[in-house]
């Protein structure tokens, strides 16, 4: 069965054959076919004309079941036009089920459009931030808010995070902010506002009562040890054998409450503004002396390869602090020979710093876990190590103070590495 533009190219084959027949007949072949030609074109500009004015009226396109290119053309468009509708009906019964979610959630959710206008806002956003829909249609949302923090965090922040900001309408309340950037060319963005005031006050209760606990701790324990040195010192020959034991445990002790208080601080955000060029290199070299002074008798191969060229835009007392817990974490873990390799290098305009061991590796299962506090893949082990068991709680602190994060892997059998990854901004290359 021809097409329908087969059927048109007959249609003006045989039009301009009738004209051509009446033309030879009236002896004016030349004028019936310009005629013929011009009744053909004006009939397709017609049902043109009708094509353009159903799409400006917005009329739906009847069943049309003659062979004509144009029915061909009407009924295409039809199916389209059908289609459009289901999907448009689909749509709207997907968007009226998010605006039911999004309803009933008790979190504030608000749609932003470009340049932080309101597009649409829940109930809850009444209750936590002073919105109600529809007041607040198309109103600026930092402007609305007016609260300084969150003005700079919506145009210059790094939405990554959450942020957290005490609530304009109620100033007892603690708000944790987060974005999502969605749409086309990710224009939009979705607001999703929590409150957090319970788990703020705990976790600061929480931070309080270690911070004050270590502190209360600390003199006690100072006279304690001092005791105990003078017995040593005075003590005869039978209790020399257990003075030296609690000497050891106390020190144990104290150097668990100075990791306690190194935490608390580090969880608390109290970092140093004043942060400076740090010589890496220089570091890392005095930090594997002091590891080879702890290997001791178990003669570590201790192996060093740095970049001298190399600074890091940090805070050097914490970055001291990270890179021996490291250092010294490998020299305590692994057994004696085992080769120990520092490293520090750019990669790609960053910085990156690693260190791996041949030790005994550490089992797949524990890895996710090992920078929680107080965990321990053997706590046998450990204890005879010496470790408090917050050494790698308090490197991941430092290590996000410094916008990185620490990278663990291992093989049971073949060692362990441990590095982190700073970026671009944070990597000083000199000359």
């Amino acid at each position: 069965m021809p097409n329908p533009l087969q059927i048109e190219l007959i249609r003006l084959v045989i039009t301009l054959s009738v004209a051509a027949v009446v033309g030879i007949l009236s002896e004016q072949l030349i004028l019936m076919l310009l005629l013929g030609i011009t009744c053909f074109f004006c009939w397709h500009a017609i049902q043109l004309l009708k094509l353009y004015r159903r799409f400006k009226e917005n009329r739906s396109f009847p069943a049309n079941s003659s062979n004509t290119v144009w029915a061909y053309i009407d009924e295409h468009i039809r199916t389209l036009q059908i289609k459009s509708q289901k999907r448009k009906r689909r749509l709207s019964r997907y968007f009226s089920r998010f605006r039911e979610a999004a309803t009933a959630l008790p979190d504030a959710t608000v749609i932003l459009e470009r340049q932080g206008s309101i597009s649409w806002c829940n109930p809850a956003s009444s209750t936590l931030l002073g919105l109600k829909w529809p007041e607040v249609a198309g109103k600026n949302f930092a402007q609305l808010l007016q609260h300084p923090v969150l003005s700079d965090y919506l145009a210059h922040g790094n939405h990554s995070g959450p942020l957290e900001f005490s609530s304009h309408t109620d100033k007892t309340k603690v708000l944790s902010l987060f974005i999502t950037p969605f749409g086309k060319k990710q224009s939009q963005q979705l607001v999703v506002v929590r409150d957090i005031t319970r788990l703020y006050h705990l976790d600061h209760a929480r931070r309080d009562f270690i911070a004050n606990v270590s502190h209360e701790l600390r003199t006690p324990l100072t006279v304690i040890s001092g005791f105990l040195e003078t017995m040593e010192e005075m003590s005869t020959k039978k209790g020399a054998e257990f003075i030296p034991l609690m000497r050891q445990q106390a020190a144990r002790m104290d150097d668990t409450i100075s990791d306690l208080l190194v935490l608390s601080r580090l969880e608390m955000d109290d970092k140093d503004p004043a942060e400076k060029n740090v010589d890496v290199a220089e570091l890392l070299t005095n930090i594997a002396d002091e590891a080879k002074t702890l290997s001791g008798k178990l003669q570590h191969q201790i192996e060093v390869t740095v970049d001298p060229t190399l600074l890091l835009k940090g805070n050097k007392k914490e970055l001291q602090s990270a890179f021996s817990n490291l250092v010294f974490n490998a020299v305590r873990h692994t057994p004696g020979k085992a080769h120990i390799q520092i490293n520090w290098a750019a990669v790609d305009g960053q910085a990156q710093f690693s260190v791996t061991d041949t030790g005994e590796g550490i089992p797949a299962r524990h890895i996710p876990r090992l920078t929680e506090r107080f965990y321990r893949v053997d706590a046998a082990r450990s204890s005879d190590s010496g470790g408090t068991g917050l050494g790698l709680a308090i490197v991941k602190h430092i290590l996000q103070h410094h916008d990185t994060k620490l990278d663990i892997t291992s093989q049971e059998g073949k060692g362990s590495s441990f590095s982190c990854l700073f970026p671009k901004s944070r990597a000083v290359h000199q000359r």
